[in-house]
């Protein structure tokens, strides 16, 4: 069978959006097997009961939500944060009841101006968090010190430790180290090149 050249086009368009879609769900993967490897260590850190010792449930059932009072906070924990390409250590999460403490490994040399630290992590993750606790703080949910805010302490321009105060939800923190981990990947990329 002879096909034309706009049919041909067409095939490799076709099949470059399959490896483009078979790229993404990949990283999707590996990204919900980090999520699960988190949550998995703060239940293990945890009072909880392990996640494998909990009664697996079907599909439909995993969809319903259970609900997490807004103002449960985790235990004292730790949690390493891992490069994306190689798995390498490049900090580490400590977790308190009030803060999540993100301390760079002592050999990462990363400026604080490498995109996409402020534009994504600070601005975009943390700086909405941040619009929704001041809005909550205006309508009286929650008082002005209990909404969320960031110091970033540094070694001349490198990060050294980034402190996020009144994170308030156990579900922030599983989204602050993912960003986290996210960004500084991105950012020693960018310093590499």
């Amino acid at each position: 069978m002879k096909f034309s050249d706009e049919q041909i086009q067409d095939i490799i368009a076709m099949r470059d959006n399959i490896v483009k879609q078979m790229d993404k769900h990949q990283n999707a993967i590996e990204t919900l097997q980090k999520n699960l490897a988190i949550l998995d260590l703060i239940l293990k850190e945890s009072s909880f009961t392990k996640a494998s010792a909990i009664k697996q449930v079907k599909p439909s059932e995993s969809s319903k939500k259970i609900p997490i009072e807004p103002t449960e906070k985790l235990e004292k924990s730790t949690i390493p944060i891992t490069s994306g390409s190689d798995g390498k250590i490049i900090a580490n999460a400590y977790i308190t009841p009030d803060q999540v403490s993100i301390i760079l490994a002592e050999n990462m040399e990363i400026n604080a101006d490498t995109p996409p630290f402020k534009s994504f992590f600070i601005d975009r993750i943390i700086g909405e968090m941040k619009r929704k606790d001041s809005a909550e703080a205006e309508n009286g949910k929650i008082q002005k010190e209990s909404v969320i805010d960031y110091i970033i302490n540094k070694n001349g321009s490198d990060i050294r430790e980034i402190i996020i105060k009144n994170y308030r939800q156990k579900e922030r923190v599983n989204e602050i180290i993912n960003t986290a981990g996210w960004s500084l990947t991105r950012m020693l990329e960018k310093i590499k090149k």
